[in-house]
């Protein structure tokens, strides 16, 4: 299966998107080692603001595919903050013409956050990082 339309998944470059109503949290990843890692975060200001400093960011990366955490509550039903995540991710796709796959967010921010104290990070940066256990996650289930 590839991710990307004219490359093979091996060469696929991925953003991926931990949505929030005050920041958005930003991650990067490359298919072939399977790998993620944490980019930045994205103050969720206004529309505008946003899709600004996306654009930026793929102009910049230009990914084959972005992946956009779905949050759900811990029994995997949808929440508030799914449709917003939902819409956020459609939006993406219509602006930006790029393909858009959803991963369950579930617990992403808790694993960040222990991710941050066990390198000794200040967890003020855990937006980005759960951007990067949701990206993780779609990698590590992408066939070999």
């Amino acid at each position: 299966m590839s991710v990307a339309a004219g490359r093979g998944a091996c060469e696929a470059t991925l953003l991926a998107f931990d949505y929030g109503e005050k920041r958005i949290g930003v991650a990067l990843g490359n298919a072939l080692t399977r790998s993620a890692r944490a980019l930045t975060v994205i103050p969720n200001k206004s529309r505008d603001y946003r899709f600004e400093a996306i654009g930026a960011l793929l102009r910049e990366w230009q990914p084959d595919l972005l992946v956009v955490g779905l949050p759900c509550h811990p029994d995997g039903t949808p929440h508030v903050m799914t449709q917003h995540a939902k819409r956020f991710g459609n939006q993406l796709n219509g602006r930006f013409g790029l393909r858009v796959v959803w991963v369950d967010e579930r617990y992403s921010s808790v694993d960040a956050e222990a991710r941050l104290r066990e390198r000794g990070e200040r967890v003020e940066h855990v937006d980005a990082e759960a951007a990067s256990v949701i990206l993780q996650q779609y990698l590590d289930e992408l066939p070999h």
